[in-house]
Order: structure tokens, then C-alpha cells, then sequence
């Protein structure tokens, strides 16, 4: 699997996540609880192999001062739903309206992340990279992947 595909295949995973966490009710606090814990620990692998492996990638691929604004504000937008909006829900009463509007914010707010991604940094990525560079880092990726899994479970 090449890695625009693996990121793809997060990114479809992250969306389903969201929205079922944003439909759920004040009286859906267990399922709250879960949704939120899953979407976490996926979101930390996904960020850690973006981080660690594909922005690098494309950094190394690239003179382009614009790509490197472009990865400067994907690792911004991590930061800021890792230290911001994910832990303001862990500070919330998942029986509550409040919660509800944050859970709203967080997939509004991944769903931005990833259409971003999705429609400037992949078409950059597929300029710049090889086929067989980017199934060999989609490789690494992958395996990366499975082992922040393995230490989050």
C-alpha cells in the first residue's frame, strides 16, 4: 500500500469516527467515552506517522517554500487538536450540551485537517515522489503504524 493510500484509508476511518462521536446524545455518555478514546488513539498514530515519516517525505522532496508553510500548518493543526479540543472534551461532562458543541468542533475541525490534505498536500506529494518512493514509505508507514497501535491497546 502506497502511503497517500494508507493515509487515505485513516482519513475515511477518522471521518466515520467523527461523525458517529458528533451524532451521539447527552445520554450516550459510554458511547461518548469510547468514540472519543478510539478517535485519540487513532488520531496519535495517524499524527505520528504524518509526522515522523510522510511530512519529512515531502520536505525532502521539495524546494518549495510553500510546501514547507503547508507542512508547518498540518503539524500546527495536530498541536492544536492534541493540546486543545481533544482536551477540552476530557475536561467535559459527556452528559451535557457543551460536550455535544465540542464534539461537533472536533470533527469540523479533523474533517478541515483532512480535506486539506487531501486536495494540496496529496496532488504535491504525487508531483514530487515516485510511485515505488511512495509504496516504500507508505511501507514504513504502515508498520509504524501497527506498532503505535500495539503500545496504545
Amino acid at each position: 500500500m502506497d502511503a497517500i493510500s494508507l493515509l487515505r484509508d485513516d482519513h475515511e476511518l477518522l471521518r466515520k469516527l467523527c461523525t458517529e462521536f458528533a451524532e451521539t446524545t447527552e445520554s450516550d455518555t459510554d458511547k461518548r467515552r469510547k468514540l472519543l478514546k478510539r478517535i485519540e488513539s487513532e488520531l496519535a498514530a495517524h499524527t505520528t506517522i504524518e509526522e515522523q515519516l510522510f511530512y519529512p517525505a515531502l520536505i525532502e522532496a521539495t524546494d518549495d517554500i510553500e510546501d514547507k508553510r503547508m507542512v508547518a500548518e498540518g503539524i500546527e493543526e495536530h498541536r492544536a487538536c492534541d493540546r486543545k479540543v481533544i482536551p477540552d472534551l476530557h475536561r467535559s461532562d459527556p452528559a451535557t450540551i457543551e460536550y455535544s458543541g465540542q464534539a461537533k468542533v472536533l470533527k469540523d475541525y479533523i474533517f478541515h485537517h483532512l480535506k486539506e490534505e487531501e486536495e494540496d498536500m496529496f496532488p504535491r506529494v504525487q508531483e514530487l515522489l515516485a510511485r515505488r518512493d511512495l509504496e516504500m514509505l507508505g511501507e514504513r508507514m504502515q508498520a509504524r503504524k501497527k506498532e503505535l497501535l500495539g503500545e496504545m491497546a
